[in-house]
């Protein structure tokens, strides 16, 4: 086994052992040489190479998200290191663990004209749980111990991004036989989780409480014991709001909120104001719910989570800092039953919704929307579902996905920049076939995505291509302009066609209706490369289909 013969580069490496930090994910360099030879002449890393920076984030956002635990990003100086940045954001925001390796130039060198530097210390630290700048010679080795023992710890204790910045002075390849330091980890100290509060005043406002509404944002699979989402589901003054991400299923539950809510006047938005608004989860996707309950306020607000709680209601009057699994584990012993309808009246007006919905998708035309009517009734179940952001995340709301169907997405932030990079780094470390459905601008933002050796044969993308940004034809606005078509909607005419050729990708595409059954299912047989299906869908009538459907709901 060779190692660099830069000590701060085998502190990095040894350390990233002990806290059982396994997979790096590498983009090309000369300054980063000492750590690329670190991780990748030692056969306790699985190492990845993506060329492009911002990609490579994107990438292992999506190791870390199926894996639940750090996954390094190892890059030059430079601007190399700013590319991370989306994706950085997005873990800070999602609560999954990243470790941003940066390679630099020693501080003599910053700031006097010497090629590519930057300010790299503290880059990101809006965005960011900890940053250790470390400091190049012998005399600091115990302190840059010290602080990339901090950082990893916070990774993985915290879960999210933690930035630790190495200057390497020339020459940068030497390599050694054996190791010349001696590291000594840190113990991770987790604490235990309890309640630090007293529950009975909490309990008491419960247990009166006609109208309870739950309302769920991004979840992992199965977070949240079964034996907790019956109880929920079985009383009848809870209302449980869930969304595609929730990942959350049960036949009592609402998973369509739009579908339920939209249509509601201002006398049903006043029947169905909460007493109590219990959240937990990420972030919300319904704008139609947050208005709701923005305009229509809740008495009290609870948020449980043990990191953090949004205001997003602007009417938040408390936060437990527990899991939703301890806090149901504390409350449910000790409520009792209170006789209310909520629930029952809403399972009804939920029943006419589901039927409405399934009477205009049989008579909508081809469109976005008839188009994921059809994926969703034909995909195969067991699969792990990753889907871009934009219009794609909201055409989902509108269905209820199998419960054996994992489903992600980049909420924190919400970006188009990387849904393609995180599927595809997500498919190589999952046990389940994996499905990218995205819009074409999200697609072609991110077609460096597809510049890896990694993809699994079982990995697929959807690309619906309306030509163009078609959620700005939703939006409010003047439509059918120069000035629209240009600056908002982005019309193009570029199809995946060549990508997938260049990339070795099966590509089929879809024009019509009539094609839509056949090559759907056909395009989820096993095949021998990944596969690319392109639906192209006419700009014009989508916004249309998609603003008469919540009329036709009534």
């Amino acid at each position: 086994m060779k190692f660099s013969n830069k000590k701060l580069s085998q502190t990095i490496t040894q350390l990233c052992i002990a806290k059982g930090i396994r997979n790096i994910v590498i983009s090309p360099g000369s300054r980063n040489a000492p750590l690329t030879i670190g991780f990748t002449e030692n056969k306790n890393f699985i190492n990845y190479s993506i060329v492009d920076e911002r990609c490579a984030a994107f990438f292992a956002l999506g190791i870390a998200q199926q894996l639940d635990e750090p996954v390094a990003l190892v890059c030059s100086s430079g601007s190399a290191l700013l590319n991370y940045y989306p994706a950085i954001s997005e873990s800070y925001y999602s609560d999954i663990p990243l470790v941003i390796l940066s390679a630099d130039r020693p501080s003599e060198l910053i700031n006097i004209g010497d090629g590519q530097t930057i300010q790299q210390e503290n880059v990101f630290q809006n965005h960011i749980l900890e940053n250790a700048n470390c400091i190049e010679g012998d005399a600091y080795n115990l302190f840059n111990e010290a602080i990339i023992n901090s950082a990893l710890n916070t990774a993985i204790i915290k879960k999210g991004p933690v930035h630790i910045n190495l200057p390497f002075s020339e020459p940068l390849y030497k390599t050694i036989e054996n190791l010349t330091i001696t590291v000594k980890s840190t113990p991770i100290l987790v604490a235990a989780k309890k309640v630090n509060e007293d529950l009975i005043p909490f309990v008491k406002k419960w247990n009166i409480a006609k109208k309870k509404l739950i309302l769920v944002g991004v979840l992992k699979p199965n977070s949240i014991e079964k034996k907790y989402l019956d109880i929920l589901a079985k009383d009848e003054s809870i209302i449980v709001l869930t969304e595609t991400t929730s990942n959350l299923h049960n036949k009592n539950f609402f998973p369509a909120i739009d579908q339920l809510i939209a249509s509601f006047d201002k006398n049903e938005l006043i029947k169905f104001e909460p007493e109590i608004l219990l959240t937990f989860g990420g972030m919300i996707i319904s704008k139609k719910i947050k208005a709701l309950l923005r305009g229509y306020s809740p008495k009290e607000h609870w948020h449980i989570d043990s990191k953090k709680a949004y205001d997003t209601f602007f009417c938040l009057t408390h936060h437990f800092k527990i899991t939703a699994n301890l806090f149901f584990k504390e409350l449910f012993p000790r409520i009792e039953p209170v006789k209310s309808n909520y629930q029952s009246n809403y399972l009804s007006i939920k029943k006419y919704r589901l039927k409405r919905h399934q009477e205009y998708i049989s008579i909508i035309p081809y469109s976005d929307l008839k188009i994921f009517s059809a994926i969703v009734e034909i995909m195969p179940k067991n699969m792990q579902l990753q889907l871009s952001n934009s219009s794609i995340v909201r055409y989902a709301q509108f269905f209820d996905f199998d419960k054996c169907i994992d489903v992600f997405c980049n909420r924190g932030t919400s970006g188009i920049d990387g849904s393609t990079s995180t599927a595809i780094g997500a498919a190589v470390v999952s046990k389940k076939e994996t499905l990218c459905i995205t819009g074409d601008l999200s697609f072609l933002y991110d077609s460096n995505a597809l510049w890896n050796n990694y993809m699994p044969c079982n990995f697929k993308i959807i690309v619906i291509n309306n030509g163009g940004g078609g959620i700005f034809r939703i939006l409010p606005g003047e439509k059918n302009t120069d000035n629209f078509d240009t600056f908002f909607e982005t019309k193009h005419k570029f199809t995946a066609s060549n990508l997938c050729e260049m990339y070795n990708l099966e590509y089929t595409m879809i024009h019509r209706e009539s094609e839509l059954n056949q090559n759907l299912k056909s395009f989820f047989n096993s095949s021998d490369t990944p596969k690319l299906l392109e639906i192209f869908t006419p700009s014009e009538i989508n916004d249309q289909v998609l603003l008469e459907y919540f009329n036709f709901l009534k």
